[in-house]
């Protein structure tokens, strides 16, 4: 048994190394990417890079200041140039580095994506602490009656025209 231990130890060991400096190198340039657009006031200290077979496919930061988007999180800007310069919206071949844990929104945006791996630096605590978020001032209502039936519908009579 001792034996046993000793060799996968031995076998597997030097793969955990290999993906954390593959993740780390990645993630570096995420980081950077953070720098680079809080120098340059383009927005927040937030960086991404979208990763496809090794390679580097886009490394975005935020742009919320610069754009006047709200929307214009690193992650999400990464995304939009990725699938751009990948002419396709199924990123389910590629990776996410990002500085910090994504919010919901951009989380939301990786998922649709369909992206397989997302690796991240800092918490979201972090930025929090920081003063890097936004208070929630939202009033979010379901319709009810015949408009919400028309909504509903919507996605039925459309799902023709949009094959999976």
């Amino acid at each position: 048994m001792f034996f046993i231990v000793i060799t996968l130890l031995v076998l597997f060991s030097p793969v955990i190394p290999a993906v954390q400096d593959r993740d780390d190198k990645f993630l570096e340039k995420a980081i950077e990417e953070a720098y680079r657009g809080a120098e340059c006031g383009d927005g927040r200290p937030f960086g991404a890079v979208v990763v496809q077979n090794d390679g580097v496919v886009v490394s975005c930061h935020n742009m919320v200041l610069r754009n006047k988007d709200p929307t214009a999180h690193a992650e999400i800007t990464a995304i939009r140039e990725a699938c751009q310069k990948l002419n396709q919206i199924d990123l389910s071949d590629c990776e996410i580095y990002a500085s910090c844990e994504p919010c919901p929104m951009c989380l939301g945006a990786i998922r649709f994506s369909r992206i397989k791996r997302l690796v991240y630096g800092a918490k979201a605590e972090s930025a929090i602490v920081a003063g890097f978020t936004h208070k929630q001032h939202l009033e979010i209502k379901k319709a009810e009656g015949t408009i919400a039936m028309l909504a509903e519908q919507l996605f039925e009579k459309t799902k023709s025209m949009f094959p999976s």
